[in-house]
């Protein structure tokens, strides 16, 4: 997507009103180490050492429209007890979010439990009733969708298949959308799509579309078949399926079938990636979008948040950063803002990788940099660089330095494979970014001794290490210049 255009369709988002309605979970991530097998039987035992908490299913939908600028109210049903609560607390903490959870005393609050270790999730235990919702709770449900639905610009069904999602309340999204005049759009794990009746778009994974056609969903020419066939067994507008690395396959009645892709991102976790990829092309068609603009955000947002842990969420900041970074070449990519920096940060420390700082001003690159970095990479998982700014170096090293400019320094290193990510800094020392980076290993040269190390006390002082990195003998920027000097 073109970055002005994104910017232009992230201004439109704001503000505008949607409804997630559907199967409201809960999803907890225990985190912890495996270090042995059981002696009772043959499995791993996990030492626990963290947990997070956060709105799954319809409720993930609600809180990625939030996250995308724009206002939602979530309608779903919880059950009188812990996780209920658990659920009505984490929607009082979102901001842009307006919760209309319906009480079902007679069904628990769904909950899934993933435990993960390394990056892997070794067992995830559901909690749920999943029979359909009847009688006075089905009545209020209606009834609240029909209030939160004033206003609204889209619609969103998050159908889980846990009983949320009746005819009552399909026909309750139908009817409000026709009042209001806005879009229906369902996200569909259904044998069958015709059960949603004339909704403007169904929006299965490549496995639901093959689920509820009876046909393969591989290759490009076996998705075009599979859509024309769920139209044909449907009677929605467009049905937009979800392909993992593969991208996104768009079939609009009367038009032909567009594949829409993006270059593979890093795959973390791809807990929730359906949802975010449902709440950014509703807010996109929401705010008047066209099917082309509105599937790209789809994709560059899905692209964002299985980069995350857990069911996260995507924001307008970050859409742009990967739009940036897709424009810019890979070297380009990795220079960043200490803001940027910062959220780098948050990300790599979601996934439990090991965050390494060091600085400098990298003047003329040698050898000795060349391994110093090298060892510094070897003590973490990511390595940041702070590097001085030219007027930082001029302060530091006096007139007629930097020899090489902040850009052309900031490149060379962010074209390291040892280095991460760059951040310059103006100051005469890195101090701020120490802090803004809380880096697990700090890292300067064997030529500083551990008490003139910037930053020693802070890192240590909340459990992270300092340490030296041997230096190549004879090898520095001071050196190279002087001899320079003598060829001239």
């Amino acid at each position: 997507m073109d970055l002005s255009a994104l910017q232009q369709l992230l201004h439109a988002i704001a503000g505008v009103r949607l409804v997630a309605v559907g199967d409201l979970m809960v999803d907890r991530f225990v985190y912890g180490e495996v270090g042995r097998i059981s002696p009772e039987a043959p499995i791993p035992v996990m030492a626990r050492s963290r947990e997070s908490v956060m709105l799954g299913g319809a409720g993930n939908v609600a809180r990625n429209i939030a996250s995308l600028g724009a206002a939602c109210a979530l309608v779903g049903v919880a059950g009188a007890d812990a996780a209920g609560g658990e659920a009505r607390a984490l929607i009082a903490a979102e901001t842009g979010l307006e919760g209309r959870l319906i009480e079902d005393p007679g069904r628990p609050t769904t909950v899934k439990t993933r435990f993960v270790s390394a990056g892997q999730q070794l067992l995830r235990l559901d909690e749920e009733a999943a029979r359909p919702v009847a009688g006075e709770v089905e009545a209020r449900l209606v009834l609240a969708l029909d209030e939160a639905a004033i206003g609204a610009k889209a619609i969103l069904i998050s159908d889980y298949g846990k009983g949320v999602v009746t005819e009552r309340v399909i026909e309750a999204a139908l009817a409000a959308a026709r009042r209001e005049g806005a879009l229906v759009i369902v996200d569909s794990k259904a044998r069958s799509f015709a059960r949603y009746g004339a909704v403007d778009v169904i929006k299965p994974n490549a496995a639901e579309l093959a689920y509820a056609t009876d046909l393969p969903t591989g290759a490009d020419a076996e998705v075009e078949a599979a859509l024309a066939r769920g139209l044909e067994l449907s009677a929605c507008k467009a049905i937009l399926a979800t392909r993992s690395a593969k991208g996104m396959s768009l079939a609009v009645r009367g038009e032909s079938v567009r594949h829409f892709r993006r270059p593979p991102p890093e795959v973390y976790d791809t807990s929730g990636a359906g949802d975010t990829a449902l709440a950014a092309l509703g807010v996109s068609l929401a705010a008047g979008a066209d099917w082309t603009s509105a599937v790209e955000l789809a994709l560059l947002a899905a692209g964002v948040v299985v980069q995350k842990a857990g069911t996260a969420t995507v924001s307008p900041d970050e859409l742009v950063e990967a739009e940036l970074a897709e424009i810019l070449a890979p070297a380009e990519a990795k220079i960043a803002t200490a803001e940027r920096m910062a959220r780098e940060v948050a990300r790599w420390r979601e996934r439990g990788l090991r965050v390494g700082f060091t600085n400098g001003c990298f003047d003329i690159l040698h050898r000795g940099h060349i391994a110093y970095l090298a060892q510094a990479r070897a003590w973490c998982d990511r390595l940041i660089v702070g590097l001085n700014s030219d007027a930082s170096v001029r302060r530091l090293k006096g007139e007629g330095r930097p020899v090489n400019d902040l850009e052309s320094r900031a490149l060379v290193l962010a074209g390291l494979a040892s280095v991460d990510l760059v951040t310059p800094f103006d100051e005469e020392t890195p101090l701020a970014l120490i802090e803004a980076a809380r880096p697990d290993v700090l890292v300067k040269g064997a030529d500083y001794s551990l008490d003139g190390v910037v930053g020693r006390d802070l890192v240590e002082g909340y459990g992270g290490e300092v340490r030296l990195a041997d230096l190549v003998e004879g090898q520095s920027t001071t050196a190279t210049l002087k001899r320079i000097a003598k060829r001239a």
